[in-house]
């Protein structure tokens, strides 16, 4: 299974900042030392171009990121520390994201060991997101003709409300969202389909609302492609989440949602959305699972 990722997806941030940034490094060793990707299946992006990134956001902001040039405001709405080192690696990411999709409508399958940034808007970033990358590779599909009918699968906890706003009146676009319904953001702008869970939602319950969403979606829509955010903040010990997945509960998440794209014979891209759990490693460990479910299917 070929990936996107370049050394440059780290930028430093504060230690004490709640946002795991090792994690990209961190999951791009594992999956290595697990013999779930090899060398040679890892493909490095350059930078996005701007003409790509203004598919989905404004001109102001995009020079915004690359110069530093947003107000203190702006960047606390962000989430992360503006640096050089963060706007060249949301470029980087976008990109990868753009080459994941290219190398799974060729392979099958095939991820970015980034991505999934959601909550990214057209003139500004929050939650996190610099740039929406699923947004942007859209744009950047059907304008080249790659693919025309998407379909996005966000499993994160937090509802991808740029995503829904950025995408909503493409009508070549389904973009389903199950997701914490008390939880952020607060205002969440409609998906084609979304499902709020009520706090504390566990295993259960949540596989099989989510294998009925999946049988009403692939009724209601033949993708091209999809596009899987496979966060992992529904976990119990997520910091954010306030939904009750165990570990296991994850991973059967995950198996679901590939072996059901896999059934119906449709190109996946996989991204990695967000997740706080407790520590860098187990963080590292919980993204993984979506990738050795991968290989398993696949």
């Amino acid at each position: 299974m070929r990936v996107s990722y370049a050394p440059g997806y780290y930028a430093p941030i504060p230690h004490e900042h709640i946002f795991p940034m090792g994690k990209f490094p961190g999951l791009y060793r594992h999956l290595m030392e697990q013999d779930i990707i090899h060398a040679s299946d890892v493909i490095e992006p350059s930078m996005v171009d701007m003409s790509s990134l203004l598919t989905a956001h404004s001109q102001r902001y995009a020079k915004g990121i690359m110069t530093g040039s947003l107000s203190k405001k702006e960047i606390r709405r962000m989430g992360l520390p503006w640096s050089k080192a963060l706007a060249i690696r949301s470029r980087l990411a976008v990109q990868g994201t753009i080459n994941a999709a290219i190398m799974a409508l060729q392979d099958g399958i095939a991820g970015n060991i980034a991505g999934g940034t959601h909550h990214a808007m057209t003139d500004h970033g929050e939650g996190f997101c610099v740039f929406n990358d699923v947004a942007v590779a859209v744009h950047v599909l059907q304008k080249s003709f790659w693919a025309q009918k998407i379909l996005i699968i966000d499993c994160d906890v937090h509802q991808g409300n740029g995503t829904a706003k950025l995408l909503g009146d493409n009508p070549n676009v389904f973009t389903f969202s199950l997701h914490g319904e008390k939880n952020y953001p607060f205002r969440k702008p409609p998906s084609t389909l979304d499902i709020g869970l009520p706090d504390g939602t566990g295993d259960n319950m949540y596989l099989e609302t989510l294998g009925d969403a999946l049988d009403e979606v692939f009724n209601a829509f033949n993708p091209d492609l999809v596009f899987y955010l496979g966060g992992i903040d529904p976990l119990e010990t997520d910091q954010l989440g306030r939904l009750s997945l165990s570990f296991n509960g994850l991973y059967n998440r995950d198996r679901l949602v590939i072996k059901t794209v896999r059934q119906m014979d449709k190109p996946l891209v996989l991204l990695l959305s967000g997740g706080y759990a407790p520590s860098l490693k187990r963080t590292v460990q919980a993204h993984a699972l979506m990738f050795k479910a991968a290989e398993e299917i696949f």
